[in-house]
């Protein structure tokens, strides 16, 4: 009897310490975090909800930036590039890194350009910013996605590759012999120098599939980059110029296309849904309205053409007789600081602040800046002409003095994103036309965070409408960063067959603590008795 009543008191303070013990519940399923993982995979973008993982999710800011700094870095950074580019010596201006952009790491913003819907063309993708352009491309056997920059004024191809251990490199995918059963190193060396530093490698072979157009060709794998490419989402840069030996040269070769033409519409990131898109063989017909005016290239192997005028707000600045070469690798415009002068005489209250090459406007203006050519004008918005007001409340106009070709001026996005452009290398002209743009209402961007198999992350961002309809119009001032935001949501992953409950696991605590504590107690009475 004795030894029945040690058991039995044994028996209730094992019970009892059991009961202390918080519950853990049963995972049926081991692999739960499966969803990640495919999420994680190499060149896999997903656009589902990660509630299903398991995990409390946040809300991702972009942090933002100061305006003021940030787009006199850019332009700085611009200058030193077309210098180098077109052959010239950029002016002398401010270099300082932009804070922000040194924090920026690798949380790059992509959005996402909508499916074409005709063939041999692919979406054009961008920062977010309206600052950098580019497509997917598949590399190799494999098909190993990279971002390119799209660059008519380019006129060699090149990817970080695997071997690079620059900065820049480390935070964006790469291309190497492991990626590739087709990887053919020629030896050759490949160099290309930047205003900021070089970018360097050896010449390989391989195949590069755009917009379902696939040639095997010579092209550059850095294993040196510039730390500037840190701050963008791209990984190599297409080149498009005149100049033979481009993709676009092969392609045609190939007989892939029946003419050396590309069509490129560029899209305002604040105009919504990003519909951007690079088509060759032929224009879309269903990205712009009404004809195309061709002029004739006059600079032998750069997309150059005459420019008959500049105006703003419909008023003549007199600038005439010069060459405009159009760069979908550059942002922004740039001419001799004598003729942007004249323009800038014709907005009021306008004035410099660095001798020609930067000048101040007011906010509210909604006057336009317009190019002519061949007797055709074409109007970019106020919103691409003037910059958003930074922390002092000061605007700035996106047209810089600064020359990098004698005599010419160079027309960049924020020109490029206002009309359907026509690049014809068979015929040696550029064309522009009116574009039909796709106007949307009851938008609402959204976010999707994804991490690349290196660890770096990328934000992905897309936009949903209600409505749609095809028609002329201008979009709204793009921002200088945007804010994606995923689910803010803390939804808890259950077993298939558990049955939710509304019980917090403090309360389930708190009952196992009571029910300890009433069990010590009649084992206390048991030993009495």
């Amino acid at each position: 009897m004795h030894r029945a009543s040690i058991a039995f008191q044994l028996l209730i303070w094992v019970a009892g310490i059991h009961a202390l013990l918080p519950h853990f519940p049963k995972h049926e399923d081991s692999n739960s975090n499966a969803a990640l993982l495919e999420r994680d995979s190499k060149d896999t973008l997903s656009n589902s909800p990660a509630s299903n993982i398991g995990f409390v999710t946040f809300k991702l800011i972009q942090k933002q930036p100061s305006a003021k700094q940030s787009l006199t870095y850019r332009v700085a950074r611009a200058a030193q590039n077309l210098a180098t580019k077109y052959g010239t010596r950029a002016p002398i201006r401010s270099t300082y890194e932009d804070s922000s952009l040194q924090d920026r790491d690798n949380d790059y913003n992509v959005v996402n350009a909508v499916n074409p819907t005709v063939n041999n063309a692919v979406g054009i993708d961008q920062d977010g910013t309206d600052y950098s352009y580019f497509v997917q491309a598949g590399f190799g056997s494999e098909g190993k996605t990279l971002y390119m920059l799209v660059d008519t004024g380019a006129s060699t191809t090149w990817v970080m590759g695997s071997g690079c251990t620059s900065s820049a490199c480390t935070k964006h995918n790469t291309f190497g012999p492991n990626d590739s059963k087709t990887y053919n190193d020629t030896g050759e060396d490949y160099s290309v120098e930047y205003g900021s530093g070089e970018v360097s490698g050896h010449v390989i072979s391989d195949s590069i599939n755009i917009a379902g157009l696939t040639v095997t060709m010579p092209f550059g794998v850095a294993n040196v980059t510039s730390d500037q490419f840190s701050q963008f989402p791209f990984e190599g840069i297409l080149g498009l110029s005149m100049v033979s030996g481009t993709w676009l040269t092969y392609v045609k070769d190939a007989k892939l296309i029946d003419s050396n033409v590309f069509g490129v519409a560029l899209a305002r990131n604040a105009d919504g849904t990003n519909d951007g898109e690079i088509a060759f063989g032929a224009p879309n017909k269903a990205k712009f309205k009404d004809d195309i005016s061709y002029t004739s290239i006059k600079s032998g192997n750069s997309w150059a053409i005459p420019m008959d005028d500049v105006l703003y707000d419909g008023k003549s600045a007199g600038v005439s007789g010069r060459l405009a070469y159009i760069d979908t690798g550059t942002t922004f415009v740039f001419g001799p600081p004598d003729d942007v002068a004249a323009l800038y005489k014709l907005v009021p209250g306008s004035k410099s602040t660095d001798n020609g090459q930067t000048y101040t406007v007011p906010c509210d203006s909604n006057a336009t800046v317009a190019f002519s050519f061949s007797g055709q004008t074409w109007t970019a918005s106020s919103k691409d002409f003037t910059s958003a007001p930074n922390g002092d409340g000061t605007c700035f106009g996106n047209v810089y003095g600064m020359e990098f070709v004698p005599g010419a001026w160079l027309l960049g996005d924020m020109f490029l994103k206002n009309v359907y452009s026509v690049f014809d290398l068979d015929q040696k002209r550029i064309g522009f036309a009116a574009k039909a743009v796709s106007e949307t209402s009851n938008t609402t961007p959204t976010g999707t965070s994804t991490t690349s198999p290196d660890g770096s992350s990328t934000t992905f961002s897309t936009a949903t409408s209600t409505a749609t309809s095809t028609g002329s119009g201008v979009g709204l001032v793009p921002h200088e960063t945007t804010t994606a935001s995923a689910p803010d949501s803390s939804a808890a992953e259950t077993a298939p067959s558990s049955t939710p409950t509304t019980e917090s696991s403090g309360e389930r605590l708190q009952m196992g603590s009571t029910y300890a504590f009433l069990i010590c107690i009649f084992s206390v009475i048991s030993t009495i008795i």
